[in-house]
């Protein structure tokens, strides 16, 4: 689990070593390591699974808690590893094609592995200060990527979302200061024991509204979801990838997953809450997304709705509802990061994002076109695609739990999704098009393959429901949802 913190950290580092190198050395270098993190991801993913849901704990610099501090991987976290380092795998592959056009490319690299860096110590950590410095490291970065450019839309997009990200950080930390100040320990699993002791205590009330405050707004979820919009639509493309894509759910919707279901216990008033900020995401983020003529704004407002499906699942909390939750994390993750790389090339193309000012993608980059066709068709819910039955799983779950307000909501908003990219995407992507032939050049053969396979894996991703792939993929990480209570008791019984 060390790797997980080593390669990429490692590789921040060497990007600023070979600053002064040739782009192809670095870009080797960053592809070596994306494609060791994805690799390592995978294998332990099955290692988890292997164990039947129970989790894998190794010790920092040798030393056990509570002398000191181990990194912990379940089938949740486990499940996030893979999403999150495939997700990058091929960010970092477009990047390599995109990115050429900025100067100073290996400050974008370096910061890019601090990032990742950041993401997968926030999966792994097993105590609060870690949790925190992790979730720091990775937020700090993004505020860096979104003002890449150095443009003044983009200083001001930095600007507004490091504000709103430290508003979120104090409500935090100031959580963690009076957790620890009532249960003495900064451990998940000491604070999930202390908790389940005297689980109707005031202070744990009140910390427990400071976290659904910070981390709802690391989420998005409405109503704290104003600095979204400005990040995802200023940012590189590769960046608002990796901010819709996984940041803001691991983050935000794992973080919530993570703290209110393995250590404080989901009651059903949190759930509620889940619910109803899931609820209020759908509709507002896929209302916000009709008429806008930005394509990225259209992408990071459809984001906020899609999110408000996982909150919605979350709170349900039922098996059912759990499967569907982390089933549609992934395929979201995978179709946004897919939409939005697919927005650079478009940028890069057209010169703008502005849909009324490009048409005729298809015919003058079929490969740009026809995935992102295949994204918007999946992030619609229409079938074949992975997001058709992970929002079929949500809705059935909300109708099994006796929710039949909430399933015809999400149907809605699944409809909902398709007005809004059908209406805006159908006259940019088959228009009678401009400068084809110019556009086709314009596009980098790596940034194809890495759409390419994104495209793939979001055809391919209803395989994982299949009895013998959905044992080895997702049932772990719903296990540990479902089972969140004997997290503290598996933890600590691994330690000693």
């Amino acid at each position: 689990m060390h790797l997980f913190l080593i390669i990429p950290l490692a590789a921040a580092f060497m990007m600023a070593i070979l600053a002064r190198t040739g782009d192809c050395v670095r870009d080797i270098i960053s592809g070596l390591a994306a494609i060791s993190l994805a690799v390592f991801s995978v294998l332990t993913l099955m290692a988890a699974n292997f164990f039947h849901s129970a989790v894998i704990v190794k010790s920092f610099a040798g030393f056990m808690p509570p002398a000191g501090t181990a990194f912990v991987v379940d089938g949740l976290s486990a499940f996030m590893l893979v999403t999150v380092n495939t997700v990058a795998l091929f960010v970092v592959l477009y990047s390599a094609g995109y990115m050429n056009k900025y100067t100073d490319k290996w400050k974008f690299q370096s910061l890019f592995f601090l990032m990742i860096s950041g993401i997968n110590g926030v999966l792994v950590a097993s105590d609060m200060f870690n949790l925190y410095v992790f979730l720091e490291i990775a937020a700090i970065s993004a505020y860096f990527l979104v003002a890449f450019g150095t443009e003044a839309e983009e200083l001001e997009a930095s600007f507004k979302y490091a504000v709103m990200g430290t508003v979120a950080s104090a409500f935090i930390l100031l959580g963690i200061a009076f957790l620890y100040s009532h249960t003495s320990t900064l451990s998940l699993a000491g604070i999930a024991q202390a908790i389940a002791a005297a689980p109707s205590a005031r202070i744990v009330q009140f910390v427990s509204v400071l976290f659904l405050m910070g981390f709802a707004l690391k989420a998005a979820l409405v109503p704290f979801h104003a600095w979204l919009a400005y990040a995802h639509s200023s940012a590189p493309a590769p960046i608002s990838a990796m901010l819709s894509g996984v940041l803001i759910k691991v983050l935000g919707i794992y973080a919530i997953a993570r703290i209110f279901f393995s250590v404080f216990g989901a009651s059903a008033g949190i759930c509620q809450i889940l619910i109803a900020l899931g609820v209020l995401s759908m509709i507002a983020g896929g209302v916000l997304a009709f008429g806008q003529s930005d394509i990225k704004r259209l992408f990071a407002y459809s984001t906020v709705s899609q999110i408000g499906y996982v909150a919605l699942a979350l709170g349900v909390a039922t098996p059912l509802a759990f499967f569907g939750a982390v089933f549609h994390l992934f395929n979201h993750s995978i179709v946004k990061s897919l939409l939005f790389l697919n927005s650079g090339s478009i940028e890069q193309m057209f010169r703008t994002r502005d849909l009324s000012k490009i048409s005729g993608v298809v015919a003058g980059a079929p490969v740009t076109g026809y995935t992102s066709i295949m994204g918007a068709m999946s992030i619609s819910g229409v079938p074949p695609f992975g997001g058709f039955w992970s929002k079929l799983i949500i809705i059935f779950a909300c109708l099994q739990a006796g929710h039949p307000v909430l399933a015809a909501i999400a149907v809605l908003v699944s409809v909902m999704t398709m007005a809004y990219y059908f209406a805006a995407m159908t006259p940019a992507l088959f228009g009678a098009g401009i400068n084809s032939f110019n556009a086709v050049k314009k596009v980098h053969g790596i940034m194809n393959v890495s759409v390419m396979a994104l495209a793939v894996l979001a055809l391919a991703a209803p395989l994982a429901l299949l009895p013998e792939m959905r044992q080895r993929l997702i049932d772990g990480a719903v296990q540990a949802l479902v089972n969140g209570s004997a997290y503290a008791a598996t933890v600590l019984g691994a330690i000693k």
